[in-house]
């Protein structure tokens, strides 16, 4: 189960968001605080931070600097009242990794609290192996019985997000959001993307990416 540390100084905020994701199958830990925030980091390992920026003490972008100066860099949500795109700026520039302004739709929070989290679990596991055909995260590389190749970025995301998962059905609107972006809606890229895979995995023996109509994209094997 995955442990997501909230900080926020509004104690209703901060038990709604507790409760909401308790719901989702996530295990919150609330604190009102940087400094709390920084004694829990020291004690269990957290998988996602979900904090306010205006708080007392150390304020959320403090937090953020000290957490990525310390090579820190677990995924960072901020959840906050300061809608300023300057402000929205400094978030992305010191190291977070997306950015809500409340009043927030819980839901919304929870998609991309999902977001975050499939992205981290690519970024860290590095390679992936189905069969035959290996996946190198940090060269973005693919080789199987014909060889190696590099693939472009997209592309290797799109397959390496497939291939973690095999036979599991994704929706469109699922791998455009992890792998595009939560606001990307311009499924034509993804289509193109499969396509330019498909004709890369052709003479591929292991798997193939296949369409459910209506609703997006598995791979199986083959």
């Amino acid at each position: 189960m995955f442990k997501i540390l909230v900080i926020e100084d509004d104690n209703d905020l901060n038990e709604l968001f507790c409760s909401v994701l308790k719901r989702n199958q996530y295990q919150p830990i609330g604190v009102s605080n940087a400094d709390c925030a920084l004694d829990v980091l020291d004690k269990e390992y957290i998988d996602l931070i979900i904090t306010d920026i205006m708080m007392p003490g150390m304020n959320g972008f403090e937090l953020i600097r000290q957490l990525r100066d310390a090579k820190i860099d677990l995924p960072i949500l901020i959840i906050t009242a300061k809608g300023d795109i300057m402000d929205k700026q400094i978030g992305f520039q010191i190291g977070a990794d997306d950015y809500m302004v409340k009043p927030i739709d819980i839901s919304e929070m929870i998609l991309r609290v999902q977001a975050l989290l499939r992205r981290a679990k690519s970024v860290n596991e590095k390679k992936l192996s189905f069969g035959g055909t290996t996946l190198e995260y940090t060269t973005w590389t693919m080789t199987d019985a014909n060889g190696t190749q590099i693939l472009p970025q997209k592309e290797f995301q799109l397959l390496y997000k497939l291939l973690s998962y095999p036979n599991q059905i994704f929706t469109r609107q699922q791998i455009l959001d992890d792998i595009w972006g939560i606001d990307q809606e311009d499924s034509h890229t993804l289509d193109v993307h499969i396509s330019r895979l498909r004709e890369r995995l052709k003479n591929n023996t292991d798997f193939e990416i296949i369409t459910i109509r209506g609703l997006g994209y598995k791979v199986s094997k083959k």
